[in-house]
């Protein structure tokens, strides 16, 4: 009985020392816990991931000055002095350029990008711009009869099926541009092709945009990016309209940096231009500006440029022949929606163009989606399968092997075929599209994953 009495004494004092010291643990694991960062860990090297909370500051502010709008001198000058500070800071937080060298992608010289510069906000336009994109009716009257009618009404209605990371911002906010630029810079594209419209001239739902090229050339400079033009079908294009613009373009932006020009088969570097619906005009017009003989020539000149076609429709690729154009793109992301975006059809093109001396420069995109805009337009839908169809599209590129590849789209919203990063988000009215499983930057890494494929297969080509 003593020996046990011992015994029980002996394990009853060990279990009070061994309670003693994990108590003793514990405190000092949650004194080290205190002198921890909140933020601490890996995060983005360049700050940049403040950017969301501070566009959702701005979104803020938006539905604030929504609600006081019959208020607007002084409400305004807090809003435009709180965004100063916020662009300030952003910038003073910045690293040096060659800083982001080293912590960025390669940039990839052959992989095009298009990107659009038409949004706007109250903040930085006075008013929403394309987010608040009117409802297109069918063409048919019976059919057009059973959609809603209307324009969306944002922040939280935008005229799109997904959401994006930054909100309903302005493509004239400096820290989007930056965002922006990060953001194609890190997917390994080389070449953004700019949405462009003479000055003084925009889309039906836009506004003028040319005045923040120099701004756009300025940024992608500092990412080591090149900026080409997408000319838009404005009014009254023509051979001569398009030769004064064209003129404008690289007198204007020809001399900046990041203006990109092609290495062509004879050793000149020229600028390039993609002319979106080309096909609406017809090739004996283009063929004045486009041909050497042409009347309105641009060939041989100060302002000879490579001139990419829009290929819409099978017949297309002889006239673009015939016009006198360098090459043709196929833009739409949508596999099956037209001859030029099947691609089934690309090995042929690309033969087609072997033979005439033509580029070929296929458009792969992630999907596609424009009920947002028009509700009416389901069939045409692409889902995005969690990144397999844009997987599927650059497999089909390659296959072709294009001197170049250009993606739809950075940031065309309005039809889902964006790689912008994208939130999931729940209104009264809507629930938007995401990316989900994945994180909002899922189609920036796919686009650098197949950049740096496309970059080792062209290797191969040449050997």
């Amino acid at each position: 009985i003593l020996n046990y009495d011992i015994m029980a004494r002996f394990r009853r004092r060990t279990c009070i020392i061994l309670l003693l010291f994990i108590l003793f643990i514990c405190s000092i694991m949650m004194a080290l816990k205190t002198l921890r960062p909140d933020r601490a860990g890996f995060g983005d090297p360049f700050g940049l991931g403040l950017l969301p909370e501070l566009q959702q500051r701005t979104v803020l502010l938006d539905s604030k000055q929504n609600s006081l709008n019959r208020v607007q001198g002084d409400t305004v000058t807090r809003v435009s002095n709180l965004h100063s500070i916020a662009v300030n800071t952003m910038k003073a937080s910045m690293p040096p350029v060659n800083k982001l060298e080293e912590e960025l992608s390669s940039p990839n010289y052959n992989f095009h990008i298009f990107y659009y510069t038409w949004y706007g906000n109250p903040q930085f336009d006075g008013k929403y711009i394309h987010w608040n994109h009117p409802l297109l009716p069918h063409w048919d009257p019976k059919i057009a009869n059973n959609y809603p009618k209307g324009r969306h009404n944002p922040p939280e209605d935008i005229g799109a099926n997904f959401y994006p990371e930054l909100g309903s911002y302005s493509s004239k906010d400096p820290t989007v541009i930056e965002a922006h630029m990060k953001q194609m810079r890190s997917a390994s594209t080389g070449v953004i092709v700019l949405s462009w419209y003479p000055p003084g001239m925009a889309d039906e739902n836009g506004e003028p945009t040319d005045d923040l090229v120099p701004v756009i050339l300025d940024y992608a400079h500092k990412y080591n990016l090149k900026v080409t033009f997408h000319i838009e079908p404005y009014k009254d294009r023509d051979d001569r309209s398009m030769y004064h613009n064209v003129k404008y373009i690289i007198d204007k932006y020809g001399g900046h940096p990041a203006f990109y020009k092609q290495k062509t088969s004879t050793g000149k570097f020229l600028p390039m231009f993609y002319v979106y619906d080309s096909y609406v005009t017809i090739p004996e017009i283009w063929a004045n500006l486009l041909t050497v003989s042409g009347s309105q020539s641009i060939r041989n000149t100060p302002y000879d440029a490579l001139f990419i076609a829009l290929l819409v429709e099978e017949r297309h690729k002889h006239d673009i022949h015939r016009s006198g154009f360098d090459g043709m793109y196929t833009y739409f992301a949508t596999n099956g929606f037209s001859y030029g975006s099947s691609h089934h059809n690309w090995a042929g093109l690309k033969a087609f163009c072997d033979s005439n001396n033509l580029m070929f420069i296929p458009s792969v995109g992630p999907g596609y989606i424009d009920t947002s805009i028009r509700p009416w337009n389901n069939h045409n839908t692409r889902n995005r399968v969690n990144g397999k169809y844009y997987e599927t599209a650059f497999s089909a590129a390659l296959l072709v092997r294009p001197e170049i590849i250009s993606i739809t789209s950075f940031n065309e919203w309005h039809e889902g075929t964006q790689i912008e990063k994208a939130v999931p988000k729940r209104t009264g009215q809507v629930v938007y599209l995401d990316y989900k499983p994945h994180k909002p930057n899922i189609y920036l890494e796919l686009t650098q994953k197949w950049s740096e494929k496309y970059r080792k297969e062209q290797e191969q080509w040449l050997m």
